[in-house]
């Protein structure tokens, strides 16, 4: 009688390390660090990020070739290439987002290297388009839009705008049935937002809420049906806690949960060492909002692991890789369980002057399928790799090119469902 035979044993976590500014993205095993590919020449936007899509495959743009790609982070090992898809989109890229089924794409354009806004292009992506039309472009606002992809029988793309700050929606469908020559596109409906100064957005499938943080708050959007139901504001103001506002906003799939840091302090960048940060939270399903302490400096993104929340600390004292226990239940709620050093930066920002020009940045990035979380060390091209559940750290990997301004990470894990957070990171 023959013996069953072994299982299959789960491929490793992996990880997309990109450095924007030498043009490389390196794919590595963890936590050992073998490099599985290598794709030279490629730029990928910095700020429009990394997008998980179904099917365990993640999405970024090209920004010097104009490309959106369909990256394959398992099919190395397997006869297939890293790249899986390139698709014509237009550039500089903001930011990236899909529909929830992960066919619909849109990418707006921002500065990029321009002092000023100079292009409005919104590129609408339809990855099975029976025609052949994958990708068109039409002309819209100029400036720095974040973007959304809203599910359902009439697939909506919804910019942030601002300055005016406002909500636009367009029809997907209509979108990729525009003219060639990049015609000028009209949204279906405007939604004041009461403030000029939006940055980070999120959406939540589940419900079909948007939302757009700004100065005011997390402004809030949900769609019912064919039609858009505005919502009350969440405020920063939580805990005892009050004052600031949260630049950066993301879901986090395993708890059904917001989360953002809140900064508060001088407007004078130069004064950057003593802004303060808090840990911004909000459960999707209770209501309940929280905040606690991060620490004084530049706190900005976060990553969200199986069962751990991520920031990064930079701070002329040192910097720091803080973990946040995230809650298991709605009774429960987060706090910091560990703050891990992090060997300083050559060209780290100092005080006095602006941290992010001229300065080195750090990026993060976990799975919430994984307990490891990965920082850039940026300048030396090095990735620090953590285990968060045992609060320590696991080893240093090196890649050939410096990862000027931090580069970028996403970490991938198999089944990990990442995609439920449909915004690019």
């Amino acid at each position: 009688m023959p013996y069953p035979a072994e299982p299959t044993p789960a491929p490793p976590p992996r990880l997309l390390v990109s450095d924007h500014v030498a043009g490389r993205i390196s794919l590595l095993d963890l936590p050992d660090g073998a490099e599985r590919a290598e794709v030279r020449h490629r730029h990928p936007s910095e700020h429009a990020g990394f997008l998980a899509l179904p099917g365990g495959l993640v999405a970024c743009v090209d920004d010097r070739a104009g490309e959106l790609l369909v990256l394959d982070p398992y099919g190395p090992g397997t006869g297939a290439p890293l790249v899986r898809r390139r698709v014509p989109v237009a550039v500089p890229a903001e930011h990236l987002a899909a529909a929830p089924g992960g066919r619909l794409l849109a990418v707006t354009t921002g500065l990029g290297r321009n002092e000023q806004a100079w292009t409005g292009l919104l590129t609408a992506v339809d990855l099975d388009a029976p025609d052949g039309a994958v990708a068109v472009r039409v002309r819209g606002r100029t400036g720095e839009p974040g973007v959304t992809v809203l599910g359902g029988p009439s697939p909506l793309v919804m910019l942030r705008h601002r300055e005016p700050g406002e909500l636009l929606t367009y029809r997907h469908g209509e979108l990729m049935r525009s003219a060639p020559s990049c015609p000028p596109a009209g949204p279906d409906r405007r939604i004041a937002l009461p403030d000029d100064d939006g940055h980070g957005d999120a959406h939540d499938p589940t419900t079909g809420r948007v939302f757009a943080a700004a100065g005011s708050g997390v402004h809030r959007v949900r769609r019912e049906g064919d039609g858009l139901t505005v919502e009350t504001p969440l405020p920063w103001s939580a805990d005892g806690r009050s004052g600031g506002r949260g630049h950066y906003l993301r879901l986090d799939p395993v708890r059904r949960m917001l989360w953002s840091c809140v900064r508060d302090g001088s407007g004078d960048p130069g004064r950057w060492a003593e802004w303060s940060n808090d840990a911004w939270w909000h459960q999707l399903d209770t209501g309940v909002t929280g905040r606690l302490e991060v620490g004084p400096g530049l706190v900005f993104r976060l990553a969200v692991a199986a069962r751990h929340i991520a920031y990064t600390r930079i701070h002329p004292d040192g910097d720091e890789l803080v973990l946040l226990t995230a809650p298991l239940d709605a009774g429960s709620r987060p706090e910091v369980c560990a703050r891990l050093p992090l060997p300083a930066m050559a060209g780290a920002p100092r005080p006095g002057g602006t941290p992010w020009d001229g300065a080195q940045r750090r990026a993060v990035a976990a799975s919430p399928g994984s307990g490891l979380v990965a920082v850039s060390r940026g300048g030396h091209g090095e990735v620090h790799v953590f285990d968060a559940d045992r609060t320590a750290a696991v080893t240093t990997l090196t890649v050939p090119t410096p990862l000027d301004d931090g580069g970028h990470l996403a970490l991938v894990a198999p089944g990990d469902g990442a995609h439920a957070d449909p915004v690019g990171r």
